[in-house]
């Protein structure tokens, strides 16, 4: 074997050794080990009080189909057989919405070395869209009923139903909204305002009942289309509010000055001179430079940066933050 054959395979055996010790998630280069994925900041609490939402909203819907299920199968009334079988879809798109968030908050990898948090708001979409079939399935309804194709809906036991749906429903939009904006979680705040639509739709559903058996029986068929109306306002909000957070929408100003005021908690901070964030996925990424002054050791300034970006990224709306340190005076681009 040739001097420079074996000066290669040594190469080569050093790097493979060196691969092994960097592991998957770091490279090797000029004989260093270098960090490609974000270090692990899952949160057990977080995570516990996203599995209690998922489990809320799904074994409430299950208990509303289990419910109205056993209502249908005393009654023999169709119409709650229907609103059963609505119920059970719920909690299959609960299930659906639970994978979800579980993907949300997979840690780091090399195929998404800042985290999985950006698939959150297209949870939130697809709750949306669930949404606006709902409202569609109502508008469509309301036209049959009007047109005169369908039988008036029935007191008695479709009315015992609709109170319970109200109750549960109120019981699970606490809950799940309680839990929405302890973690900040556009996914889990909108199935909470899913479950406030389904309040409201089914209130004004009984409502429309009770008026049409005895006040004028259009009444009912309006109810359906101002409950489809409620439906659309609120997809058009979830779905509006999760697009920013999928193409970055940025800070709006107050946030902006709550930025600020964390970073002006660290003493040693003379200046903040440029703020830009915006959301990547439901939380922000901040880009910030700050002043501090020239004369202090390297290791000063770096620690101060230090407890700036703490400082911001104990902001429940801020996922991350770079800090960029200059001396006083100085505004770099």
């Amino acid at each position: 074997m040739t001097k420079s054959g074996s000066n290669d395979n040594q190469q080569k055996d050093r790097e493979r050794e060196m691969d092994e010790e960097c592991g998957k998630k770091t490279a090797y280069y000029n004989s260093r080990c270098i960090e490609r994925v974000r270090t692990d900041v899952s949160d057990s609490k977080r995570s516990r009080l996203y599995i209690k939402a998922i489990i809320y909203a799904i074994g409430g819907n299950l208990l509303l189909a289990v419910i109205k299920g056993i209502v249908a199968w005393l009654s023999g009334s169709s119409a709650v057989f229907s609103d059963a079988a609505n119920s059970l879809s719920d909690a299959l798109y609960s299930i659906i919405m639970g994978i979800g968030l579980y993907v949300s908050q997979r840690p780091a990898d090399e195929t998404h070395p800042q985290g999985h948090s950006q698939f959150e708001p297209l949870v939130s979409l697809f709750i949306a869209a669930a949404m606006a079939s709902a409202g569609i399935a109502a508008v469509w309804q309301s036209i049959q009923n009007f047109l005169g194709q369908t039988e008036p809906t029935a007191l008695g036991w479709t009315s015992l139903v609709m109170v319970i749906a109200i109750v549960v429903k109120y019981i699970m939009y606490y809950l799940v909204s309680g839990i929405g904006e302890k973690v900040y979680s556009p996914a889990i705040q909108a199935s909470a305002r899913d479950n406030l639509v389904d309040i409201i739709s089914t209130t004004l559903a009984l409502i429309g009942v009770l008026g049409a058996h005895f006040i004028h029986p259009y009444l009912d068929p309006i109810a359906g289309l101002v409950v489809a109306l409620w439906i659309f306002k609120a997809t058009w909000e979830i779905t509006w509010e999760n697009v920013g957070y999928l193409i970055g929408r940025g800070a709006d100003l107050e946030l902006t000055e709550k930025i600020a005021e964390a970073a002006f908690s660290v003493t040693e901070v003379a200046d903040v001179h440029r703020i830009v964030a915006e959301y990547v996925g439901p939380q922000l990424r901040v880009d910030m430079h700050i002043n501090v002054d020239g004369d202090i050791p390297l290791s000063k300034a770096h620690q101060i940066g230090e407890d700036v970006r703490q400082a911001v990224e104990g902001l429940e709306e801020v996922d991350l933050v770079y800090v960029h340190i200059e001396p006083i005076g100085h505004e770099g681009k």
